[in-house]
């Protein structure tokens, strides 16, 4: 029989705790998230996640370890090559990323990609560089109205984005020539885990929003993974923020689209009052979005703080047969230098009402003991050609 009726999969987009050993090679020796957050603020104010495990997992500068932490805790490391979001997510659900998706955030995409782009959108390209969305528009936006020209840039992910005026450039030349830089990305020189259509409206500076007619496509998971096997199984398996966009939607029965991760949060906790028999899986991006690109370790500890007082409300919810895991999918040092993601060990905790133990487990090898413990315990057999095990013995 099934251990845990539900269970809540919660990842703390970028929030790594330590370098991994081939961090090096990376250009992140010496990197640590959630260490140089805390040594980077005076206050840290997290006991929901102090009474888990967190400080035992981790030291921090401002928060204890507990005498009787009330949940299981360990490390895990990256089996997969490379330090993004598809990456780390894909690896969790059993599959082994062996050539990691393509990044431009340091110089733009080269010229042979974006000769090949204006080519066949008969568009001239402007931008080609690492920003923000908000920021790209403010300072481009009233030259592609006035010429036509198109917005293409990129983040610290593995993205393309096209940005285009609803009223001047239009939703479906802007979904057009998004469908043609999917096809050109999908060279394993240039693969992109996304394309993305941003779609804004407004005339002149200081008016520019972007609007919720946002287009991603995205590659699919090159094989089946814990999802799938959840989901033909006759489970629920239910997503939360950008979830659905990682994946493709591939293996799930409903999403959740999330404003913020405290909405995320919110969004999750209604989930909980819900009964479901399955999965809820959670991306909180901001910690990552908003905070870790911008090299800015004072807001990502507030946004870990706003997230401890939500996760509060989640564990009122809990029941006896339900099973929390807390995680992340790489790093993201905000003391670091440049803006990229950071090669990184991410926390693994785990926490039910019914638990009779707790404590340090050992460390695991791979982020896909989440997927097999999970599918573990709803007797449901990995998809072939996964990697992972299940650790759901050592969590009882």
């Amino acid at each position: 029989m099934k251990k845990y009726k539900r269970v809540f999969l919660i990842v703390m987009d970028s929030l790594g705790v330590g370098a991994l050993p081939d961090a090096a090679d990376y250009g992140d020796a010496g990197t640590d998230t959630l260490g140089h957050i805390s040594e980077s603020v005076k206050e840290f104010h997290i006991p929901n996640l102090q009474k888990l495990g967190m400080a035992n997992l981790h030291p921090l500068v401002q928060v204890d370890p507990v005498d009787s932490p009330k949940g299981y805790f360990t490390r895990l490391k990256e089996a997969s090559s490379g330090k993004d979001t598809m990456t780390g997510h894909w690896e969790m659900m059993g599959l082994h990323i062996t050539k990691p998706f393509k990044t431009f955030t340091e110089n733009g995409f080269p010229k042979e990609l974006l000769d090949e782009l204006s080519a066949r959108t008969g568009r001239v390209i402007i931008g080609n560089k690492s920003a923000s969305g908000t920021e790209i528009l403010e300072e481009l936006a009233e030259e592609e109205i006035a010429t036509g020209h198109m917005i293409v840039y990129t983040s610290a992910d593995s993205v393309l984005q096209i940005c285009g005026n609803e009223e001047t450039f239009g939703l479906d030349e802007l979904y057009r020539c998004c469908e043609i830089a999917r096809e050109i990305t999908m060279k394993d020189e240039w693969k992109v885990g996304r394309v993305i259509a941003r779609p804004y409206i407004g005339k002149k500076k200081g008016e520019f929003k972007r609007t919720s007619n946002r287009h991603d496509y995205a590659l699919k998971p090159y094989g089946q993974t814990a999802l799938n096997a959840l989901k033909d199984a006759g489970l629920d398996v239910i997503s939360v923020g950008k979830i659905f966009d990682i994946f493709d939607g591939e293996g799930l029965t409903e999403s959740n689209k999330s404003k913020s991760s405290v909405h995320g949060m919110e969004q999750t906790i209604e989930i909980a009052k819900r009964d479901f028999t399955g999965l809820c899986f959670v991306n909180l991006v901001d910690f990552d979005a908003l905070w870790g690109h911008r090299r800015d370790p004072q807001g990502y500890a507030q946004e870990i703080e706003k997230f401890d007082v939500k996760l509060g409300g989640l564990l009122e919810l809990l029941q006896k047969d339900d099973l929390l895991i807390i995680t992340a999918d790489h790093g993201n040092d905000p003391t670091h230098t440049g803006t990229d993601h950071t090669r990184e060990h991410v926390p693994f905790i785990a926490y039910s009402p019914s638990m009779e133990g707790s404590g340090k487990l050992e460390g695991m090898e791979t982020f896909a003991v989440i997927g097999a413990t999970i599918a573990d315990n709803f007797e449901v057999p990995m998809p072939e050609g996964t990697i992972g095990y299940s650790i759901l013995k050592k969590i009882v």
